[in-house]
């Protein structure tokens, strides 16, 4: 599931591919951006801010970058990925997802089944909304406090989800940090250690924005790298208890929950 450490990975590798490169060649393939060209201008820079990649292009004047330059804004959502191909190489998707390719003389990549893609010529107004990114160099994580904080009546798991607050937490990461602070994802903010809480989710984000399997176990193997994500009925490694799913929908969050009734309070 794409959360933050997938998209500052996927970051990674558009960056190695475009960045400082000439597009030679650009396809949009969705309705509203279908007649855009931006063949023959350079890509200045690939970031990512949470959940959200950008990719900067310089405007068509070399003499002038700054004019005209755009961000490519995309959102993996559910289904997206990028993936990096030489130029020629056949796909590991089928055409019909693709939704962007920008290649350059060496490189393609391919945007497939992105929730969002557009253009903007303003990106840092688009995701001003957006709470301190955990994978930021610049993370600011007492304001990460402060916001969370500003919210005690909130459940925990719906705080650590709302991407206003601090962004690049997704559904995995929530339960998985929930039960590492023995905290029940029902439990209001008020009642919570925040600031133990975020330094735990910057810890695991980071730990993670580099590897190809996450893990919150310290383990590798595909069995074993979660501790209640998707372990509905299992035992918990833990205390042997059976792990329990359930949803936040109470309080508008219909993605389901997974927690130990008997590790979690």
């Amino acid at each position: 599931m794409p959360e933050g450490d997938t998209v500052f990975a996927t970051a990674t590798a558009l960056r190695t591919a475009l960045a400082g490169k000439r597009l030679s060649y650009t396809q949009f393939r969705v309705p509203r951006l279908a007649t855009t060209d931006l063949s023959g201008r350079i890509v200045v820079a690939v970031r990512s801010r949470g959940k959200h990649l950008l990719i900067d292009v310089a405007g068509p004047d070399e003499r002038r970058p700054d004019v005209g330059a755009v961000s490519i804004h995309s959102h993996l959502k559910m289904e997206g990925a990028w993936h990096v191909y030489p130029v020629g190489r056949r796909w590991r998707r089928p055409g019909f997802q693709a939704r962007v390719v920008l290649r350059t003389d060496d490189a393609e990549a391919v945007g497939f089944d992105l929730g969002i893609l557009e253009l903007s010529d303003d990106p840092e107004a688009a995701l001003g909304h957006l709470g301190p990114d955990l994978l930021a160099l610049d993370w600011d994580r007492d304001e990460a406090v402060r916001r969370i904080e500003q919210r005690p009546d909130d459940p925990i798991g719906t705080a650590l989800l709302n991407q206003r607050l601090l962004a690049g937490i997704g559904n995995v990461y929530r339960s998985e940090i929930c039960f590492l602070r023995g905290t029940l994802p029902t439990r209001d903010v008020r009642d919570v250690d925040v600031p133990a809480t975020v330094d735990l989710s910057r810890r695991l984000l980071w730990a993670n924005r580099s590897r190809t399997a996450r893990t919150t176990t310290g383990q590798t193997a595909a069995s074993a790298r979660l501790w209640v994500y998707g372990r509905r009925g299992q035992l918990c490694r833990r205390c042997r208890t059976p792990i329990e799913r359930g949803q936040l929908g109470s309080i508008g969050d219909d993605r389901v929950i997974y927690f130990c009734p008997g590790c979690q309070t």
